[in-house]
């Protein structure tokens, strides 16, 4: 099954600063909501939120909590960083609307 791992980064000093992220993989076992994420790219490990699957498609959407980067303190622009540099890339609004 192809899991797309989702996640929503914001910013709350960044005024209208946020940024989904995906990461698509093809795995035998989906996750399910309260299971804890973990990716070389993450700061920390990310619990499921929401878990959509599509069987006519074989595919797994997989929402993860969303990360305020003032939380984790880290900047924005690295995390986006470290996430592109293991896999994760940006969805565009639009790419959003049409899943």
């Amino acid at each position: 099954m192809k899991i797309n791992l989702m996640i929503f980064i914001s910013s709350a000093i960044e005024q209208e600063k946020s940024i989904s992220m995906m990461k698509t993989f093809e795995y035998d076992i989906r996750p399910v909501k309260g299971d804890i994420m973990d990716d070389p790219g993450f700061h920390n490990g990310y619990e499921v939120v929401k878990v959509s699957i599509n069987y006519a498609s074989n595919e797994c959407f997989v929402s993860l909590h969303p990360l305020a980067s003032e939380i984790e303190e880290i900047k924005m622009e690295t995390y986006i960083e470290k996430l592109e540099a293991h896999s994760w890339h940006v969805v565009s609004k639009e790419e959003l609307n049409s899943m």
